[in-house]
């Protein structure tokens, strides 16, 4: 009797037993998406924002012979990285409900949290993106081929990842919302300005060199190189070549989902960078 007993505490599944990485990702990611669509306010400010700033830069900047297909791809990425940059809010959220902290607990590969979080905010800020690029489609026409759709979609899935990674490396040592809002005012709304969305690439000065080591630069060039909406549209013989557009962007998500993986293994101290 007491070698049965002994069998089958041996044979007893352990309390901490690990947890399969695909559910935890996809509980993760699904959780991002509906928490953003119970708040219709997000929804309407996600894509009423890059319309109207659409139509007044393009407007007033149509005087210098750039018309509003050349603007499409620069808003395109605005709502790409706000709409990613945002969504990484949640984290903050989430440590202070105490929700993060029972996740770091779980019997579950870390990286399985910080995939779930970042493909859950490069979700909704795809949504984000097609719902524009309907738009465009139907306001402007678009004249790309189904391959060029395609790798602009891929370009697109590319920057959403990468940009919600960013998101995630500034959010997970931030204690607070305010302090969030603070750094994506001094930092990644020039990183916007700075990446070719309105003002052609090229030129000399400081300015130039910030342009060329901004890897938004090379996410912006590709997706105008991909949607075209008739005859080309300003002096895209500046823009960089695909090749290293695809290299920069697919080095950019790798890296920020690695270092956002890294860092998660951090404690947080209070409001750092």
């Amino acid at each position: 009797m007491s070698t049965q007993v002994a069998d089958r505490s041996n044979h007893r599944p352990p309390s901490n037993s690990p947890v399969p990485a695909g559910p935890v990702i996809a509980t993760l990611a699904q959780r991002e998406l509906v928490r953003f669509f119970r708040q219709r306010n997000r929804v309407m400010g996600a894509l009423g924002q890059p319309v109207l700033f659409w139509w007044l830069f393009s407007s007033g900047l149509r005087p210098s012979g750039l018309g509003y297909a050349h603007f499409f791809p620069g808003i395109m990425a605005m709502i790409l990285l706000f709409t990613a940059i945002f969504t990484t809010i949640s984290i903050i959220e989430d440590r202070r409900e105490g929700f993060l902290q029972s996740v770091l607990v779980a019997p579950a590969p870390q990286w399985a949290m910080v995939l779930g979080k970042i493909l859950g905010g490069a979700a909704i800020a795809m949504l984000q993106g097609l719902l524009f690029l309907l738009l465009g489609w139907l306001t402007l026409g678009l004249t790309s081929s189904p391959w060029q759709l395609l790798l602009a979609i891929l370009m697109m899935g590319l920057l959403s990842v990468s940009l919600t990674g960013l998101g995630f490396l500034i959010a997970w040592r931030m204690n607070s919302t305010q302090g969030f809002h603070a750094i994506m005012s001094l930092f990644l709304f020039p990183m916007w300005l700075l990446s070719g969305a309105f003002f052609p690439a090229g030129g000399q000065g400081l300015l130039a060199w910030i342009v060329a080591i901004n890897p938004l630069t090379y996410g912006v060039a590709g997706l105008r190189h991909y949607l075209q909406f008739g005859p080309a549209e300003g002096p895209l013989s500046l823009e960089p070549g695909m090749v290293v557009c695809w290299l920069v962007s697919i080095g950019f998500a790798l890296a920020m989902v690695l270092l956002s993986w890294r860092i998660a293994g951090t404690r947080t101290t209070g409001d750092l960078l």
